[in-house]
């Protein structure tokens, strides 16, 4: 029963290239007997197949932009993410900066004070590196954006009211946020 499988199948192989020249003599036959119909269906197709190129080449390129937009937007939103963990970390500093501003100014050994100022400039000098600044507001206007008002006190000679008199604790910024609101004392 095998030699008979085996002996069918070169039959059946030949036959298929014959009826494939048939096909396309037929196709060709029916594309001279009718040219002007041929040309127009195939400008149809070629038609619809530009259109659907255009189609695909305009998808393609606002995908590509939407990637592009997307591969900033994330590049940016990770540079913040980093600048504000940074900032975080330094502001933790800042009641060590306050405790040493104490120290500083109690300080009555030169020695001391001397090696106090090293630590404080040394903090200032990160500060700088960060771009915070201290918040320095005195003489200045309330700002409530900066400023946490601690006590209002009386107004001396030559005072206007609503101004900054004194700052109890510093407060510093970077880049126009604030890291930490300067307590004052305001003029009533």
């Amino acid at each position: 029963m095998e030699k008979k499988k085996k002996a069918d199948a070169p039959e059946k192989a030949p036959s298929a290239p014959v009826e494939e020249k048939k096909e396309a003599e037929e196709i060709s036959e029916t594309a001279e007997a009718a040219p002007e119909e041929g040309k127009s269906e195939q400008e149809e197709k070629l038609q619809a197949a530009l259109a659907e190129a255009e189609d695909l080449k305009r998808k393609w390129y606002s995908v590509t932009a939407e990637y592009e937009n997307y591969r900033k937007r994330t590049a940016a939103q990770s540079a913040q993410r980093y600048l504000e963990g940074r900032a975080d970390v330094v502001g933790k500093l800042f009641p060590i900066a306050d405790n040493l501003a104490r120290a500083l100014a109690s300080c009555e050994s030169e020695g001391t004070r001397r090696g106090i100022e090293l630590v404080v400039k040394a903090f200032e000098k990160v500060l700088e590196e960060e771009k915070i600044t201290v918040i320095d507001p005195v003489g200045q206007p309330f700002d409530a954006e900066k400023c946490e008002a601690i006590m209002a006190v009386e107004p001396k000679e030559g005072e206007t009211s609503g101004t900054v008199r004194e700052v109890y604790v510093k407060g510093y910024e970077q880049n126009g946020k604030v890291l930490r609101f300067a307590q004052v004392i305001v003029v009533k």
